[in-house]
């Protein structure tokens, strides 16, 4: 018996130090990263007006819509919460299966099935939105280097081409944060190129958004992504962080950012833009 009340209090001892040594270390890199975070976002600190005027000046409008990747993790939220704001009178999701919904509020969406190898074929289904929104997203290790770079790059930009010649005069895309066309990163490098080249197609409005790793429980859950959420939500438990963001952050701050009004034709939002727009937003 006293053995066995000795066993449990060095085991009781080791773990609490295991719980105090990993605090400490969750602290000193939340402290880290906190140095080399975004700069401080001065646009987009606060909405400026009050958000349910500017959703039914917006509603007023009688804008529609189109979201591309709406099965993925941001796009269903981004459709939640642009069916939950309202602001919309027409929303078409462009995709390659047709998604089926319990809720009732999805009853009156449109969608639109298409074959993104042949998308030149599907024109038709890119005219006559005003406003776009792509999520579209896969990774090398799911789809290959070339899969990859057809997903994130030829279909993006494609999708683009397409709604720009159909009238849609914003375009929203979700890019990732550190994207650059000159990076030796492949993943980054793709983003980067397709953020401009969809820049030098001269919607009226090209919003990006560079979120860092997304705090979402996916369907698909490879392991070294489940790590790396559980790492940067005990980061951002200690503070904020432009490593990482609530996904429901991000659609948010998509929906509210198209809510404003910009100071320039084509605007990037960092993890630190993004997560003010989004929190708290349209609730």
């Amino acid at each position: 018996m006293l053995l066995a009340m000795s066993v449990m209090k060095l085991l009781d001892s080791i773990l609490g130090n295991a719980t105090g040594i990993f605090t400490v270390v969750i602290v000193l890199i939340a402290v880290l990263f906190n140095y080399f975070d975004d700069p401080d976002p001065v646009k987009y600190n606060s909405m400026a007006e009050d958000t349910k005027t500017l959703e039914e000046n917006f509603r007023q409008q009688n804008k529609s819509c189109f979201i591309l990747g709406a099965s993925g993790e941001t796009g269903r939220m981004l459709l939640q919460d642009l069916l939950g704001r309202n602001i919309f009178s027409k929303i078409t999701l462009i995709g390659r299966r047709t998604l089926t919904f319990e809720d009732k509020a999805n009853e009156n969406l449109v969608q639109e099935v298409v074959d993104f190898e042949k998308l030149e074929d599907y024109a038709a289904s890119f005219q006559g939105h005003d406003i776009g929104y792509c999520c579209l997203g896969t990774t090398k290790a799911k789809a290959g280097t070339e899969g990859f770079i057809r997903v994130d790059h030829d279909y993006v930009l494609k999708s683009a081409e397409l709604a720009k010649a159909g009238g849609c005069a914003q375009f929203h895309l979700e890019s990732s944060r550190g994207a650059d066309k000159n990076s030796n990163f492949l993943y980054l490098k793709v983003k980067g190129q397709v953020e401009e080249e969809i820049e030098a197609l001269g919607f009226d409005r090209f919003a990006i958004y560079r979120p860092g790793v997304l705090l979402v429980d996916r369907q698909e859950s490879r392991p070294a992504e489940w790590l790396a959420r559980k790492f940067f939500g005990a980061v951002s438990a200690v503070c904020s962080t432009a490593m990482s963001i609530p996904i429901q952050a991000v659609a948010k701050a998509m929906v509210s950012n198209t809510l404003l009004q910009p100071e320039q034709k084509t605007e990037i939002l960092e993890n630190k833009d993004i997560a003010s727009l989004g929190k708290g937003a349209g609730q």
